[in-house]
């Protein structure tokens, strides 16, 4: 039996497995090392996050995105976005030298039992581990709006889902959301050749600016820091007090974690949409339907009730983290969980969920820890209190003994989650 099991190999995962590896812990890592970023995300898309920000951890340090680049004769600059078949290969790269040996089965179901976790792969081969990290990115939390639901694959398909977008060359599409990924979809879309609109609920599109120079007069560093985050001290508690940022009130974090760093397009991109791609703004869809051709949107501004025909709509409306979207969870396992009012997962302070030994990672985290659980820039905290945690949670059991099943709310999160 394991000390610990870790399921995904993106960013959190790779780094909660080279703390864990260091700190001398059996385990096993399971996984497609960065597949979100390999296979779900179009070629020609860059890093939002500055190159300092976008490091993997190892206890060490010693395997950061500036070393890889240097080696690979890439640069690595503040302001220079990283495109991001750069970020998978350096995650790959991370994963030779940082990490132990990463199994790419996919592991389908997690289940508990006395003693801890079992763990079955796609083959069907059992695993047991008395911890377990679930560090699973964002894929199983896909957000889809209602309206789009149920819709064939062959008319509506989330960003996610591609990993190029050739197929749509010369056809009309219709992408829907206001952020990074709607925004430089797009623009991939019109540089192909794509009919392209953007379809946003705002009144018009936000961009970021172009982050002040690295270096500056000191008073203009205290006056707006840098951060992993994006500049000023709001970001900078964000990005370097995640710990604090948990003893927050609920009510706070949970609404920070929806609205900040909201929906918004790199100041890189806004070139290639402006002028290019037609936007619609203040537009809802109410309704879809395939039609003959594609689908129909029907659809509410403010100049009233309106609709549209496309071939094709990709919904790049992001992705929403709710406890019960955790499919690989047996049903027992899942219900154990408590959830904060917005359906995430309650965790404590060392991300540790209310079902002892089971630890969670990433976006999952964010109405807990802050914004930076949903940016690379949170794996560094993470993978060090999560392992933390772990070997806490071990000390508690002696080799051998029994992780105590959930009793009520006895653990260490305030305040007192609750079920929604």
């Amino acid at each position: 039996m394991y000390d610990l099991l870790v399921v995904g190999a993106g960013p959190y995962g790779l780094s909660i497995a080279s703390h864990a590896a260091d700190a001398g812990l059996s385990l096993r890592v399971f996984g497609r090392p960065m597949a979100s970023w390999r296979d779900h995300m179009p070629r020609g898309m860059f890093l939002k996050s500055e190159p300092w920000a976008s490091n993997l951890s190892d206890p060490g340090g010693r395997w950061r995105l500036d070393v890889y680049c240097a080696e690979h004769g890439l640069t690595s600059r503040h302001a220079e976005p990283i495109p991001v078949e750069a970020f998978a290969s350096y995650g790959l790269w991370f994963a030779r030298h940082a990490v132990p040996e990463v199994d790419e089965r996919t592991v389908t179901r997690l289940t508990y039992g006395p003693g801890g976790f079992t763990a079955v792969t796609e083959d069907g081969e059992a695993v047991h581990a008395r911890t377990v990290a679930l560090a699973v990115g964002v894929m199983p939390f896909v957000e889809v709006p209602p309206a789009l639901r149920g819709l064939h694959p062959a008319l509506v398909t989330h960003s996610s889902d591609h990993s190029d977008l050739d197929r749509f060359r010369g056809r009309d599409v219709t992408v829907i959301g206001g952020g990074q990924a709607a925004l430089e979809t797009a623009a991939l879309l019109a540089e192909q050749g794509t009919r392209v609109r953007v379809l946003v609920r705002a009144d018009r599109l936000r961009w970021n600016d172009v982050p002040p120079p690295w270096e500056r007069p000191w008073w203009q560093n205290v006056r707006s820091p840098h951060s992993g985050l994006g500049p000023g001290w709001r970001n900078w508690f964000y990005s370097e007090r995640p710990g604090l940022f948990r003893h927050l009130p609920e009510s706070t974090r949970s609404r920070i974690a929806t609205t900040a760093l909201g929906p918004a397009g790199a100041w890189w991109v806004r070139d290639r949409v402006e002028g290019v791609v037609e936007v619609l703004p203040s537009h809802e869809v109410t309704a879809a339907s395939a039609v003959p051709g594609g689908v129909r949107l029907d659809m509410r501004s403010r100049q009233g009730a309106g609709s549209l025909e496309t071939e094709h709509v990709i919904a790049a409306t992001g992705f929403r983290a709710r406890y019960d979207r955790m499919g690989l969870l047996s049903d027992e396992l899942r219900e154990t969980l408590a959830s904060l009012p917005d359906g995430s997962p309650a965790v404590g302070r060392d991300f540790e969920s209310s079902h002892p030994g089971l630890f969670l990672a990433g976006l999952a985290t964010a109405s807990g820890f802050g914004p930076a659980m949903r940016f690379v820039q949170g794996a560094t905290f993470t993978a060090s209190a999560l392992v933390r945690g772990v070997r806490r949670r071990l000390r508690k059991t002696p080799t051998g003994g029994t992780i105590p099943m959930p009793a009520g709310s006895r653990w260490d999160a305030t305040p007192s989650p609750v079920r929604h």
